[in-house]
This record gives C-alpha cells, sequence and structure tokens, in this order.
C-alpha cells in the first residue's frame, strides 16, 4: 500500500503570519533596550551603545530548512540552524517585555551546552513564530532520509543512495578507522615478539 507524500508545510495564510517576511527586529526592541539601559544610572550610555549596535545590524531569515540569525558592525556573527537540529523552544518574557509586547524565543540544540544556541527577540507575534518553529522541527524529525538504500521517492521510483554521504561514507570511515586499529595492534605485536626475542639472546 502506497503511503500519501508529505505534504509541505507552509505559513498558516489564515492567521496571515509568515515568518519569511521577518527580516528585521521591531522598533520596539530598541525602546526596549533604552529601558534596559536606564537601569544603569549614570554608565547607560556605555549600556545603550553596544545594544544600538546589535539592533541596527540584526537581521534574520526562515526558509525551508532553517533560521539564521546574524549581527554585529565590527565583529559580525552568523549563526544558522536547521530545524532538525533544534532540540527545544523557550519563549520567555519579563515584566518589561510583556508590557511592551515583546519576548524571547531560545532555541536549544543537542550541543550540551547549558546556554541557547539562538535567541530571537524583537518580534511582536513570538507565539505565532514559536508554534511555526515547533511544526517545522516535528516535521524535520519525521522526514525520512533518503540516503537509505530502499527508500522510496513521493513518484514511488527507488532512490538510490548517495555516494560519498550518508549510511555508505559512515560505513567507509568505520572500514578505515578498524583498518588503522589492526594495522597497529600487528605493529604492536611485532614489536613485543622482537623485544621478547631480543632477551633470550641476552
Amino acid at each position: 500500500m502506497n503511503e500519501s507524500p508529505a505534504v509541505e508545510q507552509q505559513p498558516d495564510e489564515d492567521s496571515g503570519f509568515d515568518p519569511r517576511s521577518i527580516e528585521r527586529p521591531d522598533p520596539a526592541l530598541f525602546r526596549y533596550y533604552v529601558l534596559v539601559s536606564l537601569l544603569g544610572g549614570p554608565i547607560s550610555p556605555l549600556i545603550l551603545l553596544p545594544m544600538w549596535f546589535r539592533y541596527i545590524s540584526l537581521r534574520y531569515q526562515f526558509d525551508e530548512s532553517g533560521v539564521s540569525m546574524r549581527w554585529g558592525i565590527l565583529f559580525r556573527r552568523e549563526v544558522y540552524l536547521t530545524y532538525r537540529r533544534i532540540q527545544d523552544i523557550h519563549l520567555t518574557r519579563n515584566i518589561l517585555q510583556r508590557w511592551m509586547g515583546l519576548a524571547k524565543i531560545s532555541l536549544q540544540t543537542a550541543s550540551g551546552s547549558s546556554q541557547a544556541e539562538m535567541s530571537i527577540e524583537g518580534i511582536l507575534e513570538a507565539e505565532e513564530l514559536r508554534d511555526y518553529l515547533y511544526s517545522q522541527m516535528r516535521g524535520a524529525k519525521n522526514e525520512p532520509d533518503l540516503t537509505q538504500s530502499g527508500a522510496t521517492a513521493t513518484d514511488g521510483s527507488a532512490v538510490q543512495p548517495l555516494v560519498g554521504t550518508g549510511t555508505s561514507a559512515a560505513n567507509s570511515q568505520a572500514a578505515r578507522a578498524t583498518q588503522a586499529l589492526e594495522d597497529i595492534r600487528d605493529a604492536m605485536r611485532q614489536l613485543v615478539a622482537r623485544q621478547d626475542a631480543a632477551g633470550d639472546n641476552q
């Protein structure tokens, strides 16, 4: 029995939310930065300056395979996460962020770090974006791995595994590692045998 092809997940047109249209944070984020910097008292300008640089350079991009985030003036930084790598999504708000309609979406991976791999802020539709990321994350984890032998394309034809990728590449690397260990073992045995022979001759 043939299974129906997987339907590509598209942005919810009924809600009018399209994450692909998000490129920059909302201006409310800079107002939030100003209020936060004012809590520093006399050193407020020193606190606000890096926040200003971050705000004017912050860019997002959401596509079919993942999300990217880049920022920085003097030192540019860029983080790209595929939906398959995302393990958990947290949405947090402090009192000031709730008042201004803002939130922070933290994306965590299986890297083992206690800190978020990416923190998305300055998005007014935070709940909608979180739900979108959840759906993309689940969809990416449920997608079949076409590099496995015997995989079937959506048109019913057989898909051949890619040469040098997927399982075949992993098996090739494992075979090379095993051969190297066996060579080391044989060399050690020969060395021990020579030392034993030298000891017997003395």
